[in-house]
């Protein structure tokens, strides 16, 4: 480890012991656990909290027993054995005192972490009197985390506790986190727990923790302005933009409550960042992936949607590329949104495909059905063919077409002038020709490459096809 980021990772260590400590003796849980939690299925259960130190912890579930013993700053921590989708089951907890949580279901866990668009409500959503009347979903459970920065990693954040899916409920549930859990509830009948922990209007740096920017270069002076000294406010509170904060105060508390994976929709406060936002979420991925112990987990997010940003048209293109090429971390999947937008409306209330889109990638990469299509068409590759240039694509297997029948819309070439102009294509198999009048000798294409593109080019899915461009470095 470099030697400039041992104070940050140290101050954590000791601020999370410090909050650790119990101030009676009586055996506390993270707000994580209680009536109606998911726990996840086919994976050791961690389970911590704290008491008195030197004091011995029991936890018992349907038949299982585990035990812990406090340590000097209160903590204790352990784990159950995996089990299976079911219950209702009850966790009881012994120690100082006595804890018992009841209606415990065991199934799948995802996170679901962002900005607005994560942060959306089924209420504020398309068709939203009739979702929330068949809400009717008692196995999917959705826990809200607070809105809380913090200096330091906390121990705990305040939540409302697990809500189980009803009518009555599901109305202030994450909408993008609902509609994949209810997607991924039917397909496979087990229970779904989401952990909303998100703000709107945040950007990605508050959201990464320590090692996330120490194992990336490029953003390697962000870390050691943190490592020098945190921004706080003369009452010593930290703003919530600041890199960390969000970490520290609405991830670190759920760590290491075992889960899936993770699904991410941000990048609009990041917009004009171009591939540095890249590196970020990179740093977001990694980061999770080493604060949970586990390299493999699942990092699905979605691709912007197309809106009218008052500033430079090819800012929001920038971010696409960056989040596109995200695609190269292993274990991460994108959805693509460019045909359920709303141009004058940064939150398109369509999230129910969103949640769809989502749920394909977990159904075919974490739960096995080889029949799901992931992702719409992808750029593969490009050759100039005379004065046309075929563009190959992945994710084309059944062929390429338009979602309205049209003519395939916002395709652009450049000759050596590199002064892009609209062309048109022509769809054969995997591959779109792409040719415009009076640029005989094309050297570039780029696709969708305008925030306020609404491309109609699909797979055989219907799945849309990202935006690309093979001018980038150029």
């Amino acid at each position: 480890m470099h030697r400039r980021y041992r104070p940050l990772l140290a101050a954590a260590a000791v601020a999370f012991a410090s909050q650790a400590a119990p101030l009676s003796a009586e055996v506390r849980l993270p707000a994580c656990f209680g009536d109606g939690m998911v726990l996840q299925r086919d994976q050791p259960i961690p389970v911590w909290g704290w008491d008195a130190p030197g004091q011995k912890v029991t936890v018992r579930l349907g038949g299982a027993a585990a035990e812990a013993t406090a340590d000097a700053s209160g903590l204790w921590r352990l784990q159950l054995p995996a089990r299976g989708a079911g219950g209702p089951h009850e966790m009881e907890v012994v120690g100082s005192s006595a804890r018992k949580f009841v209606d415990a279901l065991v199934g799948e866990v995802w996170l679901c972490s962002g900005q607005s668009n994560m942060e959306w409500t089924v209420r504020m959503s398309s068709y939203a009197e009739q979702e929330i009347a068949a809400a009717d979903f008692p196995q999917i459970r959705c826990l809200k985390v607070d809105h809380r920065p913090a200096k330091e990693p906390a121990a705990d954040v305040p939540s409302s506790g697990w809500q189980a899916c009803s009518p009555a409920t599901a109305a202030d549930f994450t909408a993008v986190g609902y509609f994949f859990a209810r997607e991924v509830h039917r397909e496979l009948d087990v229970p779904v727990g989401i952990l909303s922990s998100n703000w709107g209007g945040t950007r990605i740096e508050p959201w990464i923790p320590p090692v996330g920017f120490e194992q990336t270069p490029a953003l390697s002076a962000i870390a050691e302005k943190l490592a020098e000294s945190p921004a706080v406010d003369a009452e010593g509170n930290i703003d919530h933009q600041t890199p960390l904060a969000l970490y520290n105060g609405m991830i670190h508390p759920l760590v290491p409550y075992a889960l899936r994976g993770a699904l991410w929709y941000q990048g609009e406060s990041n917009n004009g960042e171009g591939m540095l936002y890249h590196e970020k979420m990179k740093a977001l991925i990694n980061g999770w992936r080493h604060a949970w112990g586990r390299p493999e987990m699942s990092f699905y997010f979605v691709q912007l949607a197309p809106f009218r940003y008052g500033r430079d048209p090819l800012d929001l293109p920038g971010i696409w590329e960056a989040q596109a090429a995200t695609l190269a971390v292993p274990r991460t999947g994108m959805v693509v949104t460019t045909d359920i937008t709303t141009i004058n409306d940064i939150h398109p209330p369509n999230k129910q495909d969103v949640g769809r889109r989502l749920a394909r990638w977990a159904l075919a990469r974490d739960y096995g059905q080889t029949d799901v299509a992931t992702s719409g068409p992808m750029f593969r590759d490009m050759a100039v063919e005379d004065d046309r240039i075929r563009v190959h694509f992945r994710h084309a297997e059944g062929g390429l077409s338009t979602r309205d029948g049209e003519a395939p819309s916002w395709f652009e070439i450049a000759g050596e002038d590199g002064k892009f102009v609209p062309a048109t294509a022509v769809l054969e198999g995997d591959a779109a020709i792409v040719r415009a009048d009076g640029v005989a000798a094309p050297r570039h294409v780029r696709f969708g490459w305008n925030q306020v593109a609404e491309p109609n080019l699909i797979n055989a899915a219907g799945l849309p096809a990202s935006p690309f461009r093979t001018d980038a470095g150029q």
